[in-house]
């Protein structure tokens, strides 16, 4: 019998009409980001896309931002959760929950070491994404995580909602899918033409791709 397949969260959004297609496609989360780089969005910006995203929740992606500055964002974007990049500790999860917003908390990983911080992150969190991490990059840059070590990290994670990010594209995500089973994948560049301009074959392929690569128990 086959597992329900992931669930998908299409990050990097800076279009209203670009939200509007990956919602029609079947993606459960949107994601925009704050954390500066090319996809970087205002509040203006993020409200606009969520007014695009109709009942999908919207993640805010932040990197440097205080925990009120990232609640007043939230409020003025209409967010449904954020995504923590950067060195939050856990005490700033507690804080983001209580202000009602769902909490995913990152780990970046680029030695096994890396690995011990998983069950860290779990606590106070709804979801801990993980990504590889990259020199002199915020997020994943494109850069896929070696399978092995994802799916140790799926073995660390047990019990807890684990996403999968980075360098994920329609051609490489029903393996990943299939062999590591994260609860949701996360993909932004994956999906793309140019940075931040999504392109609504890619998110079709994407979305095909996970949907008939649902894990077998």
């Amino acid at each position: 019998m086959a597992d329900s397949p992931p669930r998908v969260k299409i990050c990097g959004l800076t279009r209203p009409g670009d939200a509007a297609v990956a919602v029609a496609a079947g993606a459960a989360y949107l994601g925009v980001v704050f954390a500066g780089g090319p996809r970087a969005v205002t509040a203006v910006d993020a409200a606009a896309l969520r007014s695009s995203a109709g009942q999908v929740p919207v993640f805010g992606v932040f990197g440097e931002q205080t925990v009120e500055e990232i609640l007043q964002l939230s409020e003025a974007a209409g967010l449904a959760g954020v995504q923590l990049h950067g060195p939050y500790p856990r005490d700033a999860a507690v804080r983001l929950r209580a202000g009602g917003l769902l909490v995913w908390r990152v780990v970046r990983i680029a030695t096994p070491d890396d690995l011990d911080t998983l069950a860290e992150a779990a606590l106070d969190a709804d979801a801990v994404l993980v990504e590889p991490r990259v020199p002199c990059a915020a997020g994943g840059a494109g850069v896929a995580l070696d399978l092995a070590v994802a799916r140790e990290a799926r073995s660390r994670l047990a019990g807890a909602t684990m996403v999968l990010a980075g360098g994920l594209r329609p051609d490489t995500v029903g393996e990943a899918v299939a062999l590591v089973r994260p609860e949701v994948v996360d993909v932004s560049s994956g999906v793309e033409h140019l940075p931040g301009i999504k392109d609504p074959e890619k998110i079709a392929r994407f979305m095909e791709a996970v949907c008939g690569h649902s894990a077998s128990s």
